[in-house]
C-alpha cells in the first residue's frame, strides 16, 4: 500500500481533519516528554485522531492490512520514549476520546475514554466527594489511558497505589483489530488477570478505548508538614523513623537545596532557601487521627535535627506548598537549558547511600543534579542539568545515567519506579531479569501480538523480539535436557 492509498484509507476512517501527514505536522509526534539525546526520535507515516472505539478497531485492521506497525500516543509526556514510533508507521493519538462517560457515585466508579485529562477526573467528581489517587506530577496534562500504558505513580501512590491499584476494567483493541473487556465492577474474577497484564504493558498488549476506575472518597481532614533539614542525611533518617512508627502518610517527598534554589524564587511556595533538604508530609483520614499523626510527624521530625517543622491545614497553603513541589520541573529551566529526569527505586533504608553516591557521580561527571522525589517508597528521581548544545554533555548525562541505574539495581532496586522502561532503559533489563525471565515477558507480549507490530522495539532489548523469543525458548529447554540446540 502506497503512502497515498494509506491517507486516503485513515480519512476514510476519521475523517480529513482527523489525519495528520504533511512532514510539518508529524514533527511534534516524533518525541515524547523524554530528553533529546538520551531517547531516539523517529517520525511516522501518519498520525490518526480516531474519537470512537470501532475507528481505532477500524485503523489498526487497515494497519495489519498495509503491514505497518501501530503506537498508541496520550498527551506525549511519558519520560521513557514510550510514546515514539521507532519504526515509523502509525501513531493513535488518543486525544480526542476524551469523555467521561459515567460517575457511579454508589460503586465509586468512572467510565472514561483515554483522552481524559488526569487532573479533569478529579475536578469532575470532587463535588460529589471523590477524588482519582494516582497523581503523576503531570497530571495536569497527562491522560487516563497514557497512565494506563506506564502505570504512573505520583505523590499519593505512597498510601494509595499506583495506577493498577486503580483500574477495574478495560476496553481494549487487540492487534488483530478485534474489540475485549477485561475486568469489571466486581472484585475479584475468575481465570487471568489481563487488566493486570495490559496496565503498564507500554502500549505493547492492547490500545485502551476505555477504563473502567475506581474512584476514592475524599477525606475528613488533610494535613500538610513541612520539615526542614540541615544535610540530606537527616531527611532520609526522619523518612525511615516515620514509616517504622507505623504511620502511612498519603504523600512524603523529598526536595534537596538545588530543587529549593530552584522552586522557591518562581513559586514562593515557603520552602527555607538555606534548608539542605525538606520533607513535604501529607497525611489524611479522621480528623483526630490526622491531628495526632500531625503531633508524632512532629516530633520524629525534630528528633532528627529538624531546624523547623510546619503545619499547613487551610486548602490554600496545602495548594501553595504542593504546587512548588509538582512544578519542580518547570523551575529548572532556571537553573540550565535542560535537564534529564531519571526515574529508579531503592529501599527507603538505602537512601542516604544511594543519595551520596548521586553527589559522587555530580561531581565525577561535573554535573549539577538536583534531587526531588518520593522518598516514602524510595522512588528517586535525579534531575540531571546540563545544556545539550555544548559538545560531550549529553554524552556525560547518558554515562553518569548508568552509573545511578547499576548502583541502584546493586543495592536492592528497581529500573523504574513509575516512567515506564520504554527505549530508555530498555538495555538495562538484563541487569535484573535472566535470559529467562525476558523470554517468559516476551512470549506474553506474543501472545497477543505475534507480528510484533504493536509498540516495537519498547522495553526489550535485542534479541528478545518476536521470532526471536521461540529461538532463544527452544535453546533454553534444550539445554536444560542437555540437548545440543542446533
Amino acid at each position: 500500500m502506497d503512502r497515498a492509498t494509506l491517507i486516503d484509507r485513515l480519512q476514510q476512517i476519521v475523517g480529513p481533519n482527523g489525519v495528520f501527514h504533511r512532514p510539518a505536522d508529524l514533527l511534534v509526534y516524533e518525541y515524547d516528554g523524554s530528553v533529546d539525546g538520551a531517547v531516539d526520535t523517529a517520525a511516522p507515516a501518519a498520525v490518526a485522531l480516531p474519537t470512537t472505539t470501532e475507528q481505532v478497531a477500524a485503523i489498526v485492521t487497515l494497519a495489519r492490512q498495509a503491514g505497518l506497525p501501530v503506537t498508541a500516543r496520550g498527551a506525549g509526556t511519558g519520560l521513557s520514549g514510550g510514546a515514539v514510533a521507532q519504526q515509523g508507521g502509525i501513531i493513535i493519538a488518543l486525544t480526542r476520546m476524551d469523555r467521561i462517560i459515567e460517575i457511579d457515585r454508589e460503586d465509586r466508579t468512572a467510565l472514561v475514554e483515554p483522552g481524559v485529562i488526569n487532573l479533569e477526573l478529579t475536578e469532575t467528581t470532587a463535588p460529589q466527594g471523590f477524588f482519582f489517587a494516582p497523581d503523576p506530577s503531570s497530571q495536569r496534562a497527562c491522560t487516563i489511558g497514557g497512565n494506563c500504558a506506564e502505570n504512573s505513580g505520583g505523590p499519593h501512590c505512597l498510601k494509595y497505589g499506583v495506577t493498577t491499584n486503580h483500574v477495574l476494567g478495560l476496553e481494549v483493541v487487540l492487534p488483530d483489530g478485534r474489540i475485549v473487556w477485561t475486568g469489571g465492577r466486581a472484585d475479584g474474577s475468575a481465570g487471568y488477570d489481563l487488566t493486570g497484564a495490559l496496565v503498564g504493558s507500554e502500549g505493547m498488549l492492547g490500545i485502551v478505548t476505555k477504563a473502567l476506575v475506581r474512584l476514592t472518597p475524599k477525606p475528613a481532614a488533610t494535613l500538610v508538614q513541612l520539615a526542614a533539614f540541615a544535610d540530606i542525611e537527616s531527611a532520609s533518617l526522619a523518612t525511615s523513623k516515620i514509616i517504622g512508627a507505623g504511620i502511612l502518610p498519603a504523600a512524603l517527598e523529598m526536595m534537596d537545596n538545588l530543587t529549593i534554589q530552584a522552586v522557591e524564587p518562581a513559586y514562593h511556595a515557603g520552602y527555607p532557601l538555606d534548608a539542605a533538604a525538606v520533607l513535604l508530609i501529607e497525611t489524611d483520614g479522621d480528623p483526630d487521627e490526622v491531628e495526632a499523626m500531625g503531633v508524632e510527624i512532629a516530633a520524629i521530625c525534630q528528633d532528627c535535627a529538624a531546624t523547623t517543622v510546619r503545619s499547613a491545614t487551610a486548602a490554600a497553603e496545602r495548594d501553595l506548598l504542593w504546587k512548588g513541589r509538582k512544578m519542580a520541573l518547570g523551575a529548572m529551566g532556571r537553573l540550565a537549558p535542560n535537564y534529564y529526569l531519571h526515574d529508579t527505586v531503592v529501599p527507603r533504608s538505602k537512601l542516604p547511600a544511594t543519595l551520596s553516591r548521586v553527589g559522587e557521580i555530580s561531581r565525577e561527571y561535573k554535573l549539577p543534579i538536583a534531587n526531588v522525589f518520593h522518598a516514602g517508597d524510595g522512588n528517586l528521581h535525579p534531575l540531571m542539568l546540563f545544556d545539550r548544545r555544548r559538545p560531550g554533555d549529553v554524552e556525560r548525562v547518558l554515562e553518569a545515567s548508568k552509573e545511578i541505574i547499576v548502583y541502584c539495581v546493586e543495592i536492592g532496586g528497581a529500573l523504574s519506579g513509575e516512567h515506564g522502561i520504554g527505549t530508555e532503559k530498555r538495555d538495562y533489563m538484563t541487569l535484573v531479569f535472566t535470559a529467562d525471565d525476558l523470554a517468559a515477558m516476551a512470549g506474553l507480549r506474543n501472545s497477543f501480538d505475534p507480528t510484533g507490530y504493536f509498540n516495537p522495539e519498547k522495553i526489550f532489548p535485542k534479541g528478545y523480539m518476536c521470532g526471536e523469543v521461540r529461538a532463544l525458548r527452544a535453546q533454553a529447554m534444550a539445554q536444560k535436557l542437555g540437548i545440543y540446540a542446533l
